[in-house]
């Protein structure tokens, strides 16, 4: 059994910091990227504990469509093209997908971060 890759590792710990910001200041206060790795952190529970994207729902209804449309909106083709297919299809490829999502996600870290915020584009 191997362990945790190191974006496996990333995602617990990106997600747990904006967790702590979101209480803080809800999710309208976070920044594009941090709403984006919200998501990616709802879906990665959801997958790695119950192998679908139930409990994601349950947390964070809107996760995906979220998740599309940040993705969009920051130029992130591959995070974009995965949370856009149809939810049967995003379960069964999660795991292939996993990696090039979060190499994108954190290669966008510092090119995003003077990207204006989301409210015209998403409600809290």
């Amino acid at each position: 059994m191997s362990g945790p890759t190191a974006n496996e590792t990333w995602v617990i710990a990106a997600g747990d910091t904006v967790i702590k910001k979101m209480v803080e200041s809800g999710l309208v206060g976070l920044a594009p990227l941090e709403r984006l790795v919200y998501c990616l952190w709802v879906a990665d529970y959801g997958m790695r504990n119950a192998g679908d994207l139930d409990a994601a729902d349950a947390i964070y209804p809107q996760f995906q469509s979220d998740a599309r449309c940040i993705a969009k909106h920051l130029s992130l083709q591959v995070t974009c093209e995965a949370f856009s297919l149809p939810r049967s299809t995003l379960e069964s490829e999660y795991d292939r997908r996993f990696e090039q999502i979060c190499d994108e996600i954190r290669d966008a870290e510092a090119r995003v971060s003077h990207l204006p915020p989301l409210s015209p584009i998403l409600k809290p």
